[in-house]
């Protein structure tokens, strides 16, 4: 790749090796931005935060299986967050390194936690990133293309060997500027996570059902719906053809301190739990998953850039997950 061969290139390489049985084998692969972020909410400002998309997935989900990142920073990103993913076993041999300042993003939220309002993005050496995934992470059983340029999806997507299962994340600034680009990478995967504002967006449809319809005539077999504080949604079609879905709410929490990042653990958990069981995803799991989409999304919140996942353990989302279990449960 002519690319290459424009900047100085580093691999971050982890400390550990692979184990083909009793130990912790590469089960998910997850490319996208690796940030720096400063971030204001009425809980207060932090500045120059660990963030980004890969960031926050693979944080959350190395707490159910192995995870290996793809994406690209500066000479400028700090050691500490090097030895934090390293201390986590996440996979650094496809995060690039090259000379320039890392991609970097300022946002505020207000009063309700909504939307943040971008203050400043600066995507240094982001705006040249091209994936490239290393020959042995390539069979991944579970890839995240989390939310970047459809085409780098697509480029990712075609480096595989037949994962078992391949989700992806968008936005609206994709739809309306790569449509074309966004509809080949849909059709080369399993699951679609976006907001129902994003599907509409996308189909030109106002009706969810139809809408729905038309997004599962593409390829995918299954959508999740983020609605944010209002939960989510899993819609797969049966047999028939027929939409089924399944709904989780947010799990409650008493204060919020920080969105950022909610959606990208949010599929951590979804992901990240189909990993830990194996097999082929059926609907049963599938269902499962968005629980544990919702109770990893739920505390990623509680705290800015990525600090309460650094303590969060697996009995700890057990213990979430069997309470909202509780919460939901009718005769």
């Amino acid at each position: 790749m002519v690319w290459l061969y424009l900047v100085e290139r580093r691999s971050l390489t982890g400390n550990f090796s692979s184990w083909d049985g009793g130990g912790w084998v590469l089960s998910i692969l997850v490319v996208g931005s690796v940030a720096l972020d400063s971030v204001e909410t009425p809980a207060g400002r932090r500045e120059c935060t660990l963030g980004g998309a890969c960031t926050y997935f693979a944080t959350a989900a190395s707490l159910y299986a192995r995870v290996a990142t793809v994406g690209v920073v500066g000479t400028d990103f700090p050691q500490e967050h090097v030895d934090f993913m390293r201390s986590r076993n996440i996979d650094l041999r496809g995060l690039q390194v090259v000379d320039g300042r890392t991609f970097f993003w300022a946002g505020r939220y207000g009063a309700d936690m909504g939307d943040a309002e971008t203050l400043d993005t600066q995507l240094n050496v982001f705006a040249d990133f091209r994936p490239e995934v290393p020959a042995d992470l390539r069979a991944a059983e579970y890839v995240f293309l989390a939310n970047i340029d459809p085409d780098l999806q697509i480029q990712v997507v075609s480096q595989m060997n037949k994962p078992k299962l391949i989700a992806l994340d968008s936005m609206n600034y994709w739809i309306y500027s790569k449509k074309a680009a966004l509809t080949r990478a849909l059709s080369m995967v399993d699951v679609v996570l976006f907001t129902e504002g994003e599907i509409k967006q996308y189909t030109e449809d106002t009706n969810l059902f139809s809408a729905a319809q038309r997004m599962f005539d593409l390829g995918p077999k299954a959508l999740v719906i983020k609605r944010g504080r209002h939960g989510s949604t899993l819609l797969t079609r049966d047999e028939n053809g027929s939409l089924c879905f399944f709904f989780v709410p947010a799990y409650p929490l008493e204060c919020v301190v920080d969105p950022t990042g909610a959606g990208d653990t949010f599929a951590a958990g979804f992901l990240g739990y189909l990993a830990s069981v194996g097999g082929e995803p059926d609907l049963v799991h599938m269902r499962r998953a968005l629980v544990h989409g919702a109770i990893v999304a739920s505390f990623t919140i509680q705290d800015f850039s990525i600090d309460r996942l650094r303590t969060l353990t697996l009995a700890q989302i057990q213990e979430r997950y069997d309470a909202l279990r509780k919460m939901t449960h009718f005769a």
